[in-house]
């Protein structure tokens, strides 16, 4: 055991690790600490402490340059993708866009069976546009559908935000998938191909018939009808053109996933990772005009430019809004987005300097003998994070970063699934170090009780049933 461990430091590693853990939990909890900042902190103290147990560790002289090459490595992917996506989201919503899904699908299913179209809603809705702006917008639909049915608020309102939570975790181009996609290395479209093979039958599975035996016996009042609560009566964009705009960006990345393994498949299996991108890379830019093209058009970030800006030419321009409006919602847009990006930039600065410090060496070594499968390290690791400290996106981030040193050898679409399982762990176990936690219980009139009978075992069921179906996958990838 010794000499396995001779040439990192492993113990004195994973002990930093977990002080640097519990020092970011620290700031984020007890200091209220901007995640941001305390994920930097945490990264500045870790790299600074470890010259002390790891010799090899990152000199004090290029700490900071590690911070600035991790940081600016993990935005120019992630930024772009988030803050196109942000504004493509903030149009469909100005545009009405997620109230003509909602109610045509109403219309379809009937009002009986609205559970269902609001579970579909959901998971078709927060794939573009941010959860917590989803369901602000659709709280009008949901106590509007409760006045007229006659049925409990929690018949409606706990499949929509089931379904808006599944896709929020586990569909790009949502941040969370993207940014832990990134980190790993892995294609965005086998993430999606994964996360809609996943996601749809968790979300059914964790659907109407499970909320509906969940909050049986919670009882919830309506807010005071005001004209607010009331359906938006205006001229609302045609379902099919929504569905159209949320699904351009996802079919365009599909395509252009299809288009790389066909090239892969012609290079042998005798290479490295390493060597398969570098081959693969030439092998593309030799491909025929045609591959290219669909290859150049399904990359992530110009799918979803064309999509934002068929959507600000279909939702905007066409519909009479002008464009200093269009501007001035692009802009509003990138607000919160802003806050999502440095986050994800700070957790991919975490991960640069677990690697650079050898903690993630350290982590390999000592979990490497273990048998512990990599899918269920994942998943654990997200999951504990996300108990600790609330936020998902933290959890993802850091779980990606912990998983450094263990996937190094797989192929794309076992780094999905690794994805899906972070996302999975970082989905359940909701509670009041939660932010959503809180929003949930607001607009569904909950006391913190039945928010912890309800949401919170929703969320964990979502975790716990995408976690196992991602391990069902996984037996015949």
């Amino acid at each position: 055991m010794h000499v396995f461990f001779a040439a990192v430091p492993v113990v004195p590693l994973i002990a930093l690790l977990v002080f640097g853990i519990a020092l970011l939990l620290v700031l984020i909890l007890r200091f209220k600490l901007q995640a941001f900042l305390a994920l930097i902190l945490v990264s500045v103290g870790v790299a600074v402490a470890s010259k002390i147990v790891n010799p090899d560790a990152v000199p004090l002289t290029q700490v900071a340059g590690t911070i600035v090459n991790s940081m600016g490595g993990a935005l120019g992917f992630i930024a772009t993708i988030i803050g196109i996506g942000a504004i493509f989201g903030a149009v469909l919503e100005h545009s009405g866009g997620t109230q003509s899904l909602a109610t045509s699908l109403v219309r379809v299913f009937g009002e009986q069976k609205a559970s269902w179209a609001m579970l579909i809603t959901g998971f078709i809705i927060s794939i573009p546009v941010f959860l917590d702006v989803a369901l602000v917008m659709l709280a009008p639909l949901l106590y509007a559908l409760a006045r007229d049915t006659k049925k409990p608020l929690l018949t409606f309102g706990m499949p929509l935000v089931a379904g808006m939570a599944v896709t929020h975790a586990f569909v790009p181009p949502t941040p969370g998938p993207v940014a832990v996609g990134y980190i790993l290395g892995v294609n965005l479209g086998w993430v999606i191909l994964f996360g809609v093979i996943v996601g749809l039958p968790t979300a059914i599975i964790c659907g109407p018939w499970a909320t509906e035996r969940i909050t049986r016996g919670i009882e919830v009042s309506l807010p005071p009808l005001e004209v607010k609560d009331e359906k938006r009566t205006g001229d609302l964009p045609p379902v099919g053109l929504i569905l159209f705009l949320v699904a351009l960006p996802i079919g365009l990345i599909l395509t252009s996933t299809i288009v790389e393994q066909i090239t892969a498949a012609g290079l042998g299996n005798d290479l490295t990772n390493d060597e398969r991108k570098v081959a693969l890379a030439a092998a593309l830019t030799e491909a025929s005009l045609i591959k290219q093209s669909i290859y150049f058009l399904g990359h992530p970030v110009i799918a979803l430019l064309l999509s934002t800006l068929a959507a600000l030419h279909f939702l905007g321009t066409r519909r009479g809004v002008s464009r200093d409006v269009l501007l001035e919602i692009s802009t509003r847009a990138l607000g919160p987005a802003g806050i999502i990006i440095l986050i994800t930039g700070a957790g991919g600065v975490f991960k640069g300097v677990l690697k650079e410090t050898g903690i993630t060496d350290a982590l390999a070594l000592a979990f490497g003998q273990s048998q512990i499968p990599v899918l269920v390290l994942a998943y654990v690791f997200a999951t504990l994070i996300r108990i600790a400290q609330g936020s998902a996106t933290v959890a993802m981030l850091t779980a990606a970063g912990l998983m450094g040193g263990f996937v190094g050898d797989l192929g794309q679409a076992d780094l999905a699934l690794v994805t899906i399982c972070i996302a999975a762990g970082a989905t359940g176990f909701s509670h009041v170090n939660d932010s959503g936690f809180w929003m949930i219980s607001r607009y569904f009139r909950m006391t913190e009780a039945q928010t912890l009978r309800s949401w919170s075992v929703i969320s964990t069921m979502i975790s716990v049933v995408g976690f196992g179906l991602a391990l069902l996958v996984s037996v015949f990838v």
